[in-house]
């Protein structure tokens, strides 16, 4: 650990910061534009059949996938959160074609920051896919690391974390709600309460797990029988309130219990081992085990993530560890067919759990984690091979 704390010191400055960001993530988006004829469209991962349905809306040259075995549709959901951001660029609330408005309007936040750069057309959403995502990163990490206060060298993991990055090379909205929420409790933590408001309000917007964040801030305060701070948070809950009543009354099959069919207790991690254990016996030979074996790295980061609220002091990072402990249930609930049946969205689901763990860290160093950051560089490892050495060209045509 030591070692550990002795690298991160050496890269702690906003300068070097962003020189890790830069190379990294540089790195990775060249890796995959050389793939796709240096297209930046790759990432936003187009589906043929859906371009097909949104034709006005996509723009000329853009790469369509045509699907893969194995994957739940043609191309990926960065493609909805630009199609829904163009709907929003032409002051529309005219959803695009072939999505769940049902599932996928309620995340409006993403979109609707997203539809400011539908000024320069669309190319210039695809664009402001790329800059929001770096410059939200970055700017959290900033804030991170005042946040961590004398831990402020734990930050960097934040930058280099491989569920960051998995999220980031499809360019969906894991990393845009996790920086939005960083960044509303750096302001929350300097008491500026309008810009928390806001970025807060976003945040749930953008994707539902920033509750797990407030309900730490709402738990501390009612401890301290703080009912300013209380209410302020609490009233946080108004923005996707106001935006669910409003869906409510205009999608005829909105439910607030839609999210409710991509819950199933265990049955995600239960029915992806089954199928390792089925993949030596199958016959299908070493492609098939090496494939099947890919996710079993991040069940194992699963079971470190125990370590992490149970361990330690409670009396330490106590309400930090509680919303820590409901992303680590929210993984243990997360389905097969939505989920775990594929690598990039079982990944994506730990993106939640690192400015946590870093919290908790700042507050409790009795914590036993060393287990959790050995499988954290193994994953980054396997991600960054799996982005680039590894990374399997899919069909494709330039539109």
């Amino acid at each position: 650990m030591q070692k550990l704390e002795y690298l991160f010191r050496k890269v702690d400055s906003p300068l070097k910061g962003l020189i890790v960001l830069v190379s990294l993530y540089g790195f990775v988006t060249l890796a995959l534009w050389s793939r796709y004829e240096w297209n930046p469209s790759a990432m936003v991962n187009f589906g043929e059949e859906f371009i097909k349905k949104n034709e006005a809306e996509t723009p000329k040259g853009v790469i369509a996938f045509q699907g893969k075995e194995g994957d739940l549709g043609a191309g990926y959901d960065g493609q909805i959160f630009y199609y829904y951001s163009r709907s929003i660029s032409n002051l529309s609330l005219q959803w695009p074609e072939g999505f769940d408005a049902t599932y996928r309007a309620p995340r409006i936040g993403y979109p609707l920051l997203i539809s400011v750069w539908g000024i320069f057309g669309t190319w210039g959403n695809i664009a402001g896919m790329y800059v929001l995502s770096i410059s939200l990163l970055y700017l959290s990490y900033l804030a991170l690391r005042v946040l961590l206060k004398e831990k402020s060298h734990w930050a960097i993991l934040y930058l280099v974390s491989p569920f960051t990055l998995a999220s980031y090379s499809v360019l969906v909205s894991d990393t845009i709600m996790v920086s939005l929420i960083v960044l509303a409790i750096y302001f929350y933590d300097k008491e500026s309460y309008v810009p928390f408001y806001i970025l807060s309000g976003l945040a749930l917007v953008t994707k539902e797990p920033a509750l797990f964040y407030l309900f730490s801030l709402g738990l501390a305060a009612l401890s301290r029988k703080d009912v300013k701070k209380m209410l302020i948070v609490g009233s946080t809950l108004l923005v996707p309130f106001l935006w669910q009543t409003y869906l409510k009354y205009t999608l005829p099959n909105w439910t607030p219990t839609r999210l409710a069919v991509f819950m199933i207790p265990f049955e995600g991690i239960y029915k992806y081992l089954m199928e390792l254990g089925a993949s030596f016996m199958s016959g299908g030979g070493t492609k098939q085990i090496v494939r099947s074996f890919s996710k079993f790295p991040l069940v194992l980061q699963f079971l470190t993530m125990f370590l992490i609220p149970f361990t330690g002091s409670w009396k330490k990072g106590t309400f930090y560890k509680v919303g820590f402990s409901l992303v680590i249930l929210m993984v243990a609930i997360a389905n097969h067919y939505h989920f775990w049946s594929e690598y990039i969205n079982t990944i994506r689901l730990f993106t939640f759990a690192i400015p946590l763990y870093l919290f908790i860290k700042a507050e409790d160093e009795e914590i036993v984690d060393l287990p959790f950051l050995y499988l954290f560089g193994l994953n980054l490892i396997l991600i960054l091979a799996r982005l680039t050495l590894l990374y399997k060209v899919q069909d494709y045509v330039v539109r």
